[in-house]
């Protein structure tokens, strides 16, 4: 079974994207705080939760490795983007001018794998692909990734899978952590070790530092298909 592990990259868009009525329901919350320093801080948080958000963000990278030979490719939106920047090798990086080539780029290579494996995936990655691809009109090969939770086939989610889908809720033995702990925990290389989260990503974005964003992208997926390995090798099965 070929087996497609992934991770995105979002930035939240502008302030020029959104009228003023999208505007004010975005920070109603806020605004309701009668105390100013209190609303400042709700406005902060907010601001904060944008790239959370498909219709507040964009996806500017997706990482996808194939879990079993680890090759694959990086697509990422550059905004000095050149047909020549395709780099041919194990993992291919690939500047797309827009989002809607990347997303587009994206399915088309969804569509030759029978299942995929995430972290978090069916909590963010999947149903945000899903609503910036219909937002954009941008055709999903592959729309049974959302199907039924207990099941790690088509879409294996590790946050699920090494939470055993919650079974101790917040605080018991299973509690979720998060990929740096896991990858920590079980002896991985965790790609936040390298100085680059995914709140950089923004800024990374601003200042132009598109290929940064790929490669902590990258690192994502590469600790993901190491956790995968780890959860296959030692736990698969576990009911």
């Amino acid at each position: 079974m070929a087996r497609l592990v992934f991770d995105i990259e979002t930035s939240a868009l502008g302030r020029e994207r959104f009228d003023d009525a999208q505007w004010e329901y975005l920070f109603r919350d806020a605004e309701k705080l009668g105390d100013e320093a209190a609303r400042d801080v709700r406005r902060a948080e907010i601001t904060q939760q944008f790239n959370l958000w498909p219709f507040t963000a964009q996806v500017v990278c997706v990482a996808m490795l194939n879990a079993d030979t680890s090759r694959g490719q990086v697509l990422f939106i550059a905004e000095d983007y050149e047909e020549s920047e395709a780099e041919a090798g194990p993992v291919e990086f690939v500047a797309c001018m827009d989002e809607t080539e990347l997303l587009t780029a994206f399915w088309d290579v969804a569509k030759h794998y029978e299942q995929v494996v995430t972290f978090n995936g069916r909590g963010f990655d999947v149903p945000f692909l899903y609503l910036r691809s219909a937002i954009l009109n941008v055709p999903i090969s592959r729309k049974e990734w959302l199907g039924y939770r207990y099941t790690t086939d088509p879409h294996c989610d590790l946050a699920e899978q090494l939470s055993f889908y919650g079974v101790s809720g917040r605080e018991g033995a299973a509690r979720k952590f998060n990929l740096d702990f896991y990858c920590k925990a079980f002896g991985i290389d965790s790609p936040k070790s390298h100085g680059v989260t995914g709140r950089d990503v923004n800024q990374l974005l601003a200042e132009g530092r598109f290929r940064e964003i790929a490669e902590y992208c990258l690192r994502d997926v590469r600790a993901t298909v190491a956790l995968y390995h780890v959860w296959r090798d030692r736990l698969a099965g576990i009911k």
